[in-house]
């Protein structure tokens, strides 16, 4: 089934790209300093989000499939995140010559702090759209995400 599609405007274009523009740029400089107290980088950073976001155990190659990144680039990740005792490695308990990246029992509930001043923004704003606009809101987020999932993936072109 095919998504109706509506004509966009130039200016709207322009306006819209502006707009996600500044929003990475400053998503990006909020995880930059998040990241900072963490002691990572913001490739770490993320990175360690994603394999918490994961729910159980990865290998390397998932994670470098999840972030886009080379095996050999994920395996500095991994050294960095288990440095730093976020992180640690175990064997698969079904195939014991695998490797599986695990995260620290809680060590997530251990930088919570620092989202919440985000969580209380997020709640903030969306107060001031209805429970209309917000659905709108999240199917626009969601598309997003699916593009840039699959760009970072690599199974599309750069946006």
């Amino acid at each position: 089934m095919t998504e109706k599609t509506y004509p966009v405007t130039e200016e709207e274009l322009f306006r819209f790209a502006e707009l996600g523009r500044q929003s990475s740029t400053f998503t990006v400089l909020r995880h930059a300093r998040i990241a900072e107290r963490m002691g990572l980088s913001g490739t770490d950073h993320k990175t360690f989000d994603l394999v918490i976001q994961s729910g159980g155990p990865l290998t390397a190659g998932r994670i470098a499939g999840l972030t886009g990144l080379s095996t050999g680039a994920v395996t500095g990740v991994i050294d960095r995140l288990e440095k730093v005792g976020l992180v640690r490695r175990v064997r698969d308990p079904e195939d014991r010559r695998k490797v599986l990246v695990e995260v620290v029992p809680g060590v997530a509930e251990r930088f919570a702090p620092l989202f919440e001043s985000a969580f209380d923004t997020l709640r903030e704003l969306l107060a001031q759209f209805s429970p209309a606009e917000r659905k709108v809101i999240e199917r626009y987020q969601n598309v997003m995400l699916e593009e840039l999932r699959a760009e970072v993936m690599g199974n599309s072109r750069p946006a």
